[in-house]
């Protein structure tokens, strides 16, 4: 047997080593915890994408009429590589090839989740020139993806401009990220319509340092809520004490709902990690990270959907390289966390949306399921 290999299948060994425990960890934390606990590592700080270093969060937003619709950015200012995945059969997009790892990728300056569809684009113009006259550089790289919202603050016209991406620059920080009918989530629903959907955050730290955060904005045709008790698919991957005080709603609350927007839908998300990737690695970052939705969404991923994931690596030590097996347990390690934090932050954007005009929340749907959360606990330390 060659030298090669021996080391790739010894690299077996050990990725089958690795998902045993990570498959371990998840059943010891459902015994410690409750309701259950998803892999291993802790909530981040506060327990958002920005726990990961170098990311900032920009939002801006209008629920004034005629206006129900926002912008988020996802700004990165140290340039780090970045990856994309798109699954869903209607996206919405801009500069994604220029992320492949066939092509050339300098990093990203910034990423742009906004509301607008098509027409939302202009979003990501804004924030290029904020890059461009706050930080002098030349030619921002800025992709960004869209959801499907127009209209539903009563005028197919009150949409977001380049204005919304200069002014959520203008907004980026660190720390604490709001949630819910927030930023790209102001105007975005679920489950054919049938719920109020929002921006959501999470973020873990695992056993040896790596961070890893994820930012969603739900606006799905599928359904976060499982239509046999109600709870929130989510939900299930919590850890610790993530989502405490969650209970299952009450039998007279859980009743089919029925909708009919069927054709304005996408959920879009960045997931991050402090590990250092080459982008090949980050690009499959994102695509293990398209399973969180699918945990957290029936179904994902449909024609009416242009479910799109980016994934951004900030680290700045060696690139963990798809292609060399020693990386590849850690690589699998990220990725199955990249997965699961972005299931939780789609429960997180559920319960932290609130009803806006004919569009009701999951908690004020099923009151008896929030009525003991406790919404301030979600990070380490209670931000």
């Amino acid at each position: 047997m060659t030298s090669r290999s021996i080391r790739l299948l010894a690299s077996g060994l050990v990725l089958a080593s690795t998902w045993a425990c990570l498959a371990l960890g998840g059943t010891h934390a459902s015994a410690r915890t409750a309701p259950k606990g998803g892999g291993d590592g802790v909530p981040g700080r506060f327990n958002a994408i920005t726990d990961v270093p170098g990311i900032l969060v920009g939002q801006v937003q209008s629920t004034e009429p005629p206006y129900l619709t926002g912008s988020t950015v996802v700004y990165t200012p140290d340039e780090p590589v970045a990856g994309v995945d798109v699954r869903g059969g209607a996206p919405g997009t801009w500069m994604t090839d220029m992320l492949s790892p066939a092509n050339a990728n300098p990093g990203t300056d910034a990423i742009v989740l906004t509301g607008g569809s098509a027409w939302g684009m202009d979003v990501g113009v804004g924030a290029m020139h904020w890059l461009e006259d706050r930080k002098g550089v030349d030619i921002p790289i800025v992709p960004g993806a869209v959801i499907y919202d127009i209209g539903r603050g009563g005028d197919d016209t009150a949409r977001p401009t380049a204005d919304w991406g200069y002014r959520a620059m203008d907004a980026a920080k660190d720390g604490p990220v709001r949630q819910g009918t927030v930023g790209a989530g102001t105007g975005a629903l679920t489950g054919n319509g049938t719920l109020k959907g929002g921006v959501g955050t999470a973020s873990v730290e695992l056993d040896d340092g790596t961070v890893v955060g994820a930012l969603v904005v739900v606006n799905a045709l599928g359904s976060t809520v499982n239509p046999k008790d109600c709870t929130l698919y989510g939900a299930e991957l919590g850890l610790g004490q993530e989502f405490a005080g969650l209970r299952r709603p009450s039998p007279a609350e859980c009743r089919p709902l029925e909708g009919t927007a069927q054709d304005r839908n996408t959920t879009i998300a960045v997931v991050a990690t402090s590990a250092s990737m080459e982008n090949a690695a980050a690009t499959r970052m994102a695509a293990a990270a398209q399973d969180g939705l699918a945990r957290a969404i029936n179904p994902a991923h449909t024609l009416h959907d242009g479910d799109t994931v980016f994934a951004v690596a900030t680290g700045t030590g060696r690139r963990l390289a798809n292609n060399d097996p020693d990386d590849v347990p850690a690589l699998a390690r990220i990725g199955a966390a990249a997965a699961d934090t972005l299931s939780r932050a789609v429960a997180h954007a559920m319960l932290a949306a609130t009803s806006a005009r004919q569009y009701e929340s999951y908690c004020d749907t099923y009151p008896s399921a929030c009525a003991n959360l406790q919404r301030h606990r979600a990070g380490r330390d209670g931000a």
